[in-house]
């Protein structure tokens, strides 16, 4: 499949831009197609960039026509929970309406091998732990709810229309390019990692821990913390999978690994040697105490096998954001 381009939709953003340049070191042509709402020029390193909006079906039967990719990857969601409850019409109009269009734009064109970024969230409540893919799905809160909705088009999609998918829920996306050349970049930062650290350089005045009463070991949130180079391997083996005539299927990605917040703390003043304040506060209504993954479906259907562990994480986080001038 070497030498096959790839459109790789949001690949300006976080793990988009991960997942280009891993395709780039296998051989693939990453085509980036971003409006930079959220991603960033900088990250566009490994192949050319198209910028438009998911939502322009004219914009994007004219990119389709002039690159004729192989393969769609597809990242270009919004994706902060808390903005989802305070403006959903957006995440239903971006996420739901503009995947739409781009479903519809891609089999115009002839393309039926779709990577589609998808989350735990789809999940909701954890009514047993690790969850595998045939735990219930739930969501409850309009992001999640945005990918369910999402998730099931692709199925009747692949019933229906004969467009194959890979689905992969991711679990907790963090780390970075072990060289600093991209690295997590949100504005605003909400994600536990890169808040932490920014913490310990002293660039906020603490982190806060929202609950401290569950019924975990510390009474903490446990979390399933995967390195995004780890990610973007998964998604460049869902589309050899889907090029090679794979069947339609959703996996998760994660380690099947769980940290506390208080462990994840203890590591990153490990490795920063810089000891920052933590503030304990109320629950966060919506908050899980518990999401592991169940990751056998992925190794099993990708031979994908996650290579990094939390220090690991961490230590790429760091180094990334100690030099980053992106504040």
């Amino acid at each position: 499949m070497a030498g096959e381009t790839v459109l790789v939709v949001g690949g300006a953003g976080y793990i988009g831009s991960h997942t280009c340049l891993d395709l780039a070191n296998k051989g693939y042509r990453p085509v980036v197609f971003d409006n930079f709402s959220n991603g960033h020029r900088e990250f566009v390193r490994w192949g050319p960039a198209e910028e438009g909006d998911i939502r322009d079906r004219a914009r994007l039967d004219e990119v389709l026509a002039k690159h004729k990719p192989a393969a769609i990857l597809h990242f270009a969601a919004l994706i902060e929970v808390g903005e989802s409850v305070r403006d959903p019409v957006s995440f239903y109009e971006n996420n739901v309406i503009g995947t739409l269009t781009l479903l519809s734009a891609a089999q115009a064109a002839g393309i039926n091998a779709f990577v589609f970024s998808s989350t735990c969230a789809t999940y909701g409540l954890p009514q047993s732990v690790p969850l595998d893919e045939t735990h219930r799905q739930v969501p409850i809160n309009p992001y999640g709810r945005t990918k369910y909705i999402v998730e099931q088009a692709l199925a009747d999609y692949d019933q229906y229309r004969s467009l194959r998918s890979v689905v992969l829920r991711y679990f907790n996306a963090a780390g970075a390019d072990f060289e600093g050349r991209i690295g997590e970049w949100h504005q605003p930062e909400t994600h536990a990692i890169p808040l932490a650290i920014d913490a310990a350089l002293g660039r906020r005045q603490g982190f806060k821990v929202f609950g401290s009463d569950y019924e975990t070991r510390d009474g903490t949130c446990v979390r399933d913390y995967i390195h995004v180079l780890d990610l973007a391997d998964a998604h460049v083996r869902a589309v050899e999978y889907l090029l090679k005539g794979g069947d339609s299927v959703a996996l998760n990605l994660g380690t099947g690994t769980g940290t506390t917040v208080k462990e994840l703390l203890g590591a990153i003043e490990d490795v920063s040697n810089r000891p920052f304040p933590v503030e304990y506060i109320g629950r966060r209504e919506g908050d899980s105490h518990t999401l592991v993954a169940n990751n056998d479906k992925a190794r099993d259907v990708l031979g994908w096998v996650p290579q990094y562990d939390l220090s690991e994480i961490i230590r790429s986080a760091w180094d990334w954001h100690a030099k980053s001038n992106q504040h």
